[in-house]
């Protein structure tokens, strides 16, 4: 992500004919946009960031002749589904980490990840009484960037988890208006799909369908850590099984769910859940939920196909949603403190090459125009005021030495 460039101040004059000795009036450049991330609820997927992954914003323009400002650069909106977390790089080499500054949970919910640069000043600014005719003015003040990482937690009220082929998909296309594909193979869903279930006039909640999980699901296997932690994010669960297989399997499979859950984090057995068995319009199904009924306390079953228990399963989903908590949202991780030394700046020999760090410095460097010999002088009177020069030459610079501020270098004389 990168902000918008602040617009260069100009060089201009005043040349009216009833106004004696004008002055300069060179306008400010236009600040650069910001780019900032916005919750979007028409999105459901970050899917598009893996085609665009560079973002910039507009810079802004060049100010004008008569004291006119530039136009400040538009913002860059982005638009990410709600629910998505965002990670920040913060460091550089090997302190570098990525740290979770925001959790856009909310519909609308905004966070700049990269201000855009100041407007550069233009030549009245720099009018004095000993220097009435000041020949330069600064360029704009680069934007920042951001490296960012997006990770995705779903927010729903309820989630449907389960063994593969287990007809969790069905099940959201009936009660609801979403369409996820249905197929009778294993992994028909590849990605979670969210539908929303009406109640009634003025009641729903949100369903979420986790694609099927297996056995190692928690350590990446079948994609299942990049479903699982969608589910962090539902207050209820339903644990759908299919009823077609034998009790034996059907056990082994509750099991396997159970434990995944688990070592996805122990919390997530915490939330309420309703098991249910699934597909009773066929007779074997039907046979392992009674048997089933007096082993598994709170038993439910449903058939999808006729409609037998749906209703019943919504209603007791929604009275579960009414007395759970509301949805977690993550904080942003507290920055990591660093000391910064006392010195406005810090000089380094690397290579036989001065190396002058500090942000004031590096920031004056990359907003002067070096081809220009009075903003030269400027830049020189500057870093002599700070005390740069007297501690150059105290580290034993020689006339013909190379110093670097920033991405400038220049040969000290």
């Amino acid at each position: 992500m990168a902000a918008g460039k602040g617009g260069d101040g100009l060089v201009a004059w005043r040349r009216e004919k009833y106004v004696p000795k004008g002055g300069p009036a060179g306008g400010d450049g236009g600040k650069g946009g910001d780019v900032i991330l916005e919750a979007d609820p028409g999105i459901s997927t970050l899917v598009d960031f893996r085609y665009k992954k560079q973002f910039a914003a507009e810079s802004g323009r060049p100010g004008g002749s008569s004291n006119k400002s530039g136009r400040a650069g538009a913002d860059l909106h982005v638009p990410v589904p709600v629910g998505t977390i965002v990670y920040k790089n913060e460091g550089d080499g090997a302190a570098a980490r990525m740290r979770r500054v925001a959790d856009l949970a909310h519909p609308g919910e905004r966070l700049v990840v990269a201000r855009g640069g100041r407007g550069g000043l233009g030549n009245q600014h720099f009018a004095t009484s000993t220097r009435q005719a000041p020949r330069f003015a600064e360029r704009g003040e680069p934007g920042e960037t951001a490296e960012l990482r997006l990770e995705l937690k779903l927010l729903a009220d309820c989630g449907i988890v389960g063994l593969p082929n287990a007809g969790k998909s069905t099940l959201l296309s009936v009660v609801s208006a979403a369409r996820p594909k249905v197929a009778d193979y294993p992994f028909t869903t590849l990605e979670p799909q969210l539908g929303v279930v009406r109640i009634d006039e003025f009641n729903s909640f949100v369903l979420v369908d986790v694609p099927g999980l297996i056995e190692g699901a928690h350590a990446g296997a079948g994609l299942g850590d990049r479903f699982l932690r969608h589910v962090e994010r539902t207050r209820v669960l339903i644990h759908l099984i299919d009823g077609g297989e034998p009790i034996d399997e059907i056990l082994a499979g509750k099991t396997t769910i159970e434990e995944e859950l688990r070592a996805w984090s122990p919390r997530l057995l915490e939330k309420p859940r309703i098991v249910c068995i699934s597909k009773l319009d066929l007779p074997q199904a039907r046979e392992n939920f009674e048997a089933l009924k007096s082993r598994i306390p709170g038993l439910r079953g449903i058939s999808a196909a006729t409609g037998e228990g749906v209703g019943e399963l919504v209603y007791a989903a929604w009275e579960e949603i009414r007395r759970a908590p509301g949805l977690e949202v993550l904080p942003p991780e507290p920055p990591r403190i660093v000391l910064q030394p006392k010195e406005a700046f810090a000089i380094d020999l690397r290579d036989g090459v001065y190396v002058v760090s500090g942000e004031r410095i590096e920031r004056l460097a990359e907003m002067t125009d070096f081809d220009n010999d009075e903003a030269l002088g400027r830049f020189e009177r500057v870093l002599a005021k700070l005390g740069v020069e007297k501690r150059l030459r105290e580290m034993g610079i020689r006339e013909g030495d190379t110093v670097r501020i920033g991405d400038t270098e220049f040969t000290y004389s």
